[in-house]
């Protein structure tokens, strides 16, 4: 049987072997890192030992990391109790960023689909007394990348906070948290080889951040529930690999360049949306003329290829990707978009097989 090729990385990046190991070796030991005795000592060097590697990895100190159960959590403890009268999103975010405040004003990008700062500095000077403002690092679907630092800027000059939700970013770029000037930042380990259920949450100032999950005083305070020693060192061992290793997606880069140029080539008419801003380098946002989203989805499925389609399906009705509505996309373009990510896996035959059964579908189409 021929072998599966994933290139769903930004769905879900596969586990590292080392990070599996340290898992496997952490869970075999006892300790709560609440307590006190040996064993809870131990555990709390883990928690400890990994928070420092979460930081180095983001550009943070120890002390501002907040371990959650990763980056939905984080996202929504950010924007807890703020008034959605003076926050403010952009239109791009995330669901979990835009459902934790689903009345907030949004503020626009443009046909690249980078934030129209331009934009967002009216709607903050329109606002009495702006509170939050959120604008992720790197979109899910595009890899377009955001001027976070401009941002932060603006939103500070009229006396708000910024949450940025660097969930896609953190491992396939260089991530500085205090460069970034942002007040807090999600994010998690399954993008980039850790286990799915551990992430964190980047706060610069304690005071600003309202604590969600109640019944203890773990991580400060701010995230009760007694700590998932294993998770969190797996998430540890994750983010040491990861900056370790970031120069992996020069390769992928190259890999992904080609990729699209190739299709490019083989396809009349086909868009990759974002081409012309910065992008994740792992990242590619497609359209296939004339091939829906779910018949691309389903036809790379059965030939071992997967891949997302980015769409979504609501009562039966297929809905263009908000994204590229929010980017001028016309529905018939963005109901043919297909989304490739790669990842630490992917390999040049891959990306082979990619092309070949891309081309095969599409001549099915307008044979």
């Amino acid at each position: 049987m021929t072998e599966r090729i994933y290139l769903d990385y930004n769905a879900t990046a596969r586990i590292r072997p080392e990070v599996i190991e340290t898992m496997a070796e952490t869970m075999a030991s006892v300790g709560n890192a609440s307590s006190v005795h040996g064993a809870g000592r131990d555990a709390r060097k883990t928690v400890e030992t990994a928070r420092k590697q979460v930081a180095d990895l983001t550009g943070a100190t120890p002390d501002q990391v907040i371990f959650t159960s990763g980056g939905t959590e984080a996202d929504n403890q950010a924007m807890a109790g703020t008034d959605p009268e003076r926050t403010l999103v952009c239109a791009i975010e995330h669901p979990a960023v835009l459902d934790a405040s689903p009345t907030a004003m949004r503020f626009p990008v443009d046909a690249s689909g980078v934030a129209d700062l331009a934009a967002l500095e009216r709607l903050l000077s329109e606002t009495p007394e702006p509170q939050l403002v959120a604008l992720m690092l790197a979109n899910n679907e595009t890899g377009v990348l955001q001027p976070v630092r401009e941002a932060a800027k603006i939103v500070h000059k009229y006396g708000a906070l910024l949450h940025c939700d660097a969930v896609q970013a953190v491992a396939k770029i260089p991530v500085d948290f205090q460069a970034l000037g942002t007040d807090t930042m999600a994010m998690t380990g399954h993008k980039f080889g850790g286990p799915q259920g551990i992430g964190a949450l980047i706060v610069r100032d304690r005071d600003t951040v309202d604590c969600l999950m109640r019944g203890g005083g773990q991580e400060n305070g701010l995230r009760g529930g007694t700590e998932s020693v294993a998770l969190i060192a797996a998430l540890g061992t994750a983010a040491g690999i990861a900056l370790d290793r970031m120069v992996e997606y020069d390769r992928l880069e190259t890999l992904r360049d080609q990729m699209e140029a190739r299709l490019i080539q083989i396809t009349p008419g086909m868009q990759i949306f974002g081409s012309d801003a910065p992008r994740l380098p792992n990242t590619s946002k497609l359209m296939m003329p004339g091939v829906s989203s779910e018949t691309q989805v389903m036809s790379f499925d059965l030939a071992g290829i997967e891949v997302s389609a980015g769409s979504a399906c609501s009562a039966g009705r297929i809905e263009p990707p908000y994204v590229l509505t929010a980017m001028g996309v016309p529905d018939s373009d963005a109901l043919c978009a297909l989304r490739i990510s790669l990842g630490w896996g992917t390999t040049e035959a891959d990306i082979d097989r990619l092309v070949a059964e891309w081309s095969a579908i599409y001549d099915r189409s307008v044979g």
